[in-house]
């Protein structure tokens, strides 16, 4: 046990234990016996605030404008929650559904159905191949699907499923049910709630198992840790209005929705991208907050096209996914003087976000994902020695905590390798906790270029290469050489226009950085490989790499 006495109250390091303790405040969590979902959870958050009100307008497609009320939304949860039970028995506890579908206002609906009778949702990407869906589907065994007509076929004919098309006439009268009566399921908050799958950008892809009680504890943290801004807004405060290009299948999009939700926002839905849409839904629906990738704020920092929208009712910008550079966020806060971005940190197994931000005083903390949340606790380790490290030493950031994933669905090996003894999760992140307790994500261990004896971080090098005004965007790989065993290779994507070369940005890099971490190879390209979260697919462009130098011989 720490003495009080060993924990710096700057930082929350502990010299006894070598942590690092969250400096929130702890937020309440209901006792883990208690039965509760994680729709029950949230739902009351909802309903326990006096200001709310049911007419408020809860979700809004922003192609179409069409509306959906908070009032409407709880009713064909619990009209198809009704229609699952009694038509498909689906009140069974652990059984999985996968759902396959671009967004729209049909995924809350369903999500919340399928969580509120203690079913397992899967969500998948709904551009995924055949082949890719067949080895989901074997690693979370679904008895269930829904899917969007337009992807169904996709699904393997050689694992039957029982699939709901979800823009059917018989999907639509499941939300119309009117009399949504069925027993109360209980559901135990260590129940697993979703499988979401890891990226695969270092690995095979796996299945991750969050529980109840993993989203339950998020949601209470960002619920009652809430950023300050808001609590000193003028009167009448706007109804907050999220805009949401993250994709729903993924747990960054997955717990904004729920956090979202808990506060009572309104969410205006992108069935799919795109920049300018994006832009023009922000100007039409006077969005108040938005949640987007690095490549996102690059985007709206250096493009042509954002002085020709109204953006002033924004008040912030989340960021999360992939480190953003401190010059690019700098970038940003020059061109968005009135806009405060929040940085954060999260992975698919800790349900989401670990780090953040919750006052205007920490957001100028550039390059930063934040402080680490309530509840948590955190070891910098050396990945050699296993050393736990003090403030502004580099190593593996290792979590423990409520966040923490259940594990790898069916693989007890990955998940000892990754969960230790002790319940520390092993993030495989190369990190460090400043003097104030701010975490600055360097790179991923795995993706560190070895130049000779020496470790180059891709992510540093891609934050100075996006700086540069004539680069749209920008990736670094390692590139094999006989000398040196590896060399920082660029992929660049110029602005249109540019014919800035290879040795130009060589030249710009190296006044930068120390010799060894120079960029000694430049190819350009149209636009950078990467996930729906924006992590860039690095192994895509070594292949395109070496496909292109054996090419040339």
């Amino acid at each position: 046990m720490a003495d009080s006495n060993s924990i710096d109250p700057r930082n929350g390091f502990c010299s006894t234990t070598k942590t690092f303790r969250s400096l929130r405040p702890p937020a309440p969590l209901p006792p883990p016996s208690q039965p509760l979902s994680i729709t029950e959870y949230t739902l009351s958050l909802l309903q326990s605030n006096g200001a709310f009100s049911y007419s408020t307008d809860f979700l809004i497609d922003s192609a179409t404008g069409h509306r959906l009320s908070y009032a409407e939304f709880i009713r064909q949860v619990h009209s198809l929650s009704a229609s699952l039970v009694n038509k498909f028995h689906l009140h069974t506890k652990n059984r999985v559904a996968l759902i396959i579908s671009p967004t729209s206002f049909h995924i809350p609906v369903i999500y919340f159905s399928l969580l509120h009778l203690g079913v397992t949702i899967s969500p998948v990407n709904p551009v995924s191949t055949k082949s890719e869906l067949t080895d989901l589907i074997r690693l979370s065994n679904p008895v269930i699907a829904f899917a969007t007509s337009s992807v169904a076929d996709k699904l393997p004919s050689s694992l039957p499923l029982t699939t709901i098309i979800i823009d059917s006439p018989e999907f639509h009268s499941m939300l119309r049910n009117s009399k949504p009566n069925f027993s109360h399921v209980k559901v135990d908050q260590s129940n697993t709630a979703a499988i979401l799958y890891s990226s695969g950008t270092t690995g095979r892809i796996k299945g991750v198992e969050l529980t109840h009680r993993n989203f339950i504890a998020l949601t209470s943290a960002t619920y009652h840790n809430k950023f300050m801004k808001y609590e000193n807004a003028p009167e009448p405060e706007p109804q907050p209005v999220s805009l949401f290009p993250i994709p729903l299948f993924h747990v960054f999009g997955m717990f904004m929705l729920i956090r979202a939700t808990s506060v009572g926002q309104t969410l205006v839905l992108m069935e799919r991208f795109d920049f300018s849409n994006m832009l023009k839904a922000v100007e039409r629906y006077k969005v108040t907050y938005m949640a987007v990738s690095p490549p996102l704020v690059v985007a709206m920092a250096k493009s042509d096209l954002v002085p020709k929208y109204d953006l002033s009712s924004l008040v912030m910008v989340g960021c999360g996914g992939a480190p953003l550079g401190k010059e690019m966020a700098k970038g940003f806060k020059a061109r968005f003087p009135h806009l405060d971005i929040i940085q954060g940190f999260g992975m698919t197994e800790t349900a989401g976000g670990v780090t953040g931000m919750i006052s205007p005083d920490e957001c100028e903390h550039y390059g930063s994902a934040g402080r680490l949340s309530c509840n948590m606790e955190a070891k910098i380790v050396d990945p050699e020695t296993s050393e736990a490290l003090s403030p502004m030493q580099h190593g593996e950031l290792w979590l423990r905590g409520p966040l923490t994933m259940k594990g790898y669905v069916g693989d007890k090996e990955a998940t000892a390798a990754t969960i230790d003894s002790e319940g520390w999760l092993k993030t495989g992140d190369l990190c460090y906790f400043d003097y104030d307790g701010f975490l600055f994500v360097v790179d991923r261990l795995k993706e560190l270029i070895k130049y000779k004896a020496y470790q180059v971080p891709p992510a540093e090098l891609e934050r100075y290469l996006q700086s540069i005004p004539e680069v749209v965007d920008a990736a670094v790989i390692p590139y094999p050489d006989e000398e040196a065993g590896q060399i920082p290779m660029a992929y660049v994507v110029r602005k249109p226009g540019s014919k800035i070369s290879e040795a130009q940005i060589m030249e710009i890099i190296a006044k930068q950085v120390s010799p060894y971490k120079k960029i000694r190879k430049v190819a350009f390209i149209n636009a950078i490989p990467k996930t729906p979260a924006g992590k860039i697919l690095r192994r895509e462009l070594v292949k395109l790499a070496l496909s292109s130098a054996s090419s040339k011989l």
